[in-house]
């Protein structure tokens, strides 16, 4: 009897975990809006607006940088905050290599046409976005749950969700299929349309790895400390010089440092908002 009731619990728990994840696909993030005690995390009562203003408006593509050195744990903490940075599921597709080897750091500034940001940045750092890591991702997602148990919808969703979402499968069996149910399924209702290709994953990893970019140079600039994004550069060497896996991309190099007195070339070019800006 012991033996059935085990088994019929399994069977139960099984039934019940399988309806509750149905229920929660009625939403594209799986979440249970109606359930009575969710989490919560209050907003900070008091942002000063005005500073967060300074920082973004005074940071600037500086091309000349002064032989100031920025401290390690100035680094570290501006990666920490790059690294919060809002990825799709969590997956954080994103890898930041901080060049300083002296041999490895003089080559790289070659491969970035030595550009005179590259030439005179205290620090170097290769900004890279990956399309295969989401696996590894994922169960670091499952791993490190910051909450003493894991909700299971989303242990089911980062062990068997995830890869139904992208992997696409040896000669892209898997995208193709994928991208033919979205098709029809998408005639009658609105459907998620991607990513179905290697292609479509790059597109997915560069905008993420560009989230994290922005708020690494962000963090610098409240640091006292200026950027200058590359995207001139030779992607192949820096590949092979870093010995980078097939499925990174080099979205950019950032030279750091601090800003010389003659660091900016030219006055920012500001258009008006109604140039991209619509409300529809």
């Amino acid at each position: 009897m012991n033996d059935l009731n085990v088994e019929h619990e399994k069977e139960s728990t099984f039934v019940g975990d399988l309806k509750d994840s149905l229920n929660r696909m009625k939403t594209i993030d799986g979440y249970d809006y109606k359930a009575k005690e969710r989490y919560h995390e209050p907003a900070p009562e008091h942002v000063d607006f005005e500073e967060f203003k300074k920082v973004v408006e005074s940071r600037r593509s500086v091309r000349k940088f002064t032989d100031k050195k920025v401290p390690r744990e100035v680094i570290d903490d501006c990666l920490d905050l790059a690294m919060l940075a809002p990825s799709s599921c969590n997956l954080q597709p994103w890898e930041f290599y901080v060049v300083q080897a002296p041999e490895k750091k003089a080559q790289l500034v070659e491969m970035c046409m030595s550009q005179h940001a590259a030439k005179t940045a205290a620090e170097l750092i290769v900004i890279v976005s990956r399309t295969k890591s989401w696996p590894d991702v994922a169960k670091l997602n499952i791993e490190q749950w910051p909450q003493a148990e894991m909700p299971q919808h989303w242990k089911t969703f980062y062990k068997r969700g995830v890869p139904v979402s992208y992997w696409q499968g040896p000669l892209n069996i898997a995208g193709n299929a994928k991208k033919l149910f979205a098709t029809v399924t998408g005639l009658s209702r609105p459907i998620n349309r991607g990513p179905f290709s290697e292609s479509d994953m790059r597109v997915w990893a560069a905008k993420s790895t560009a989230l994290a970019a922005e708020n690494l140079m962000l963090a610098f600039r409240a640091h006292n400390f200026d950027s200058c994004p590359m995207e001139g550069m030779d992607e192949k060497r820096i590949k092979k010089l870093l010995n980078l896996p097939k499925d990174a991309e080099v979205s950019m190099v950032l030279g750091v440092g601090e800003r010389a007195k003659d660091g900016v070339f030219f006055p920012r070019v500001k258009f008006t908002r109604e140039n991209f800006v619509h409300y529809c």
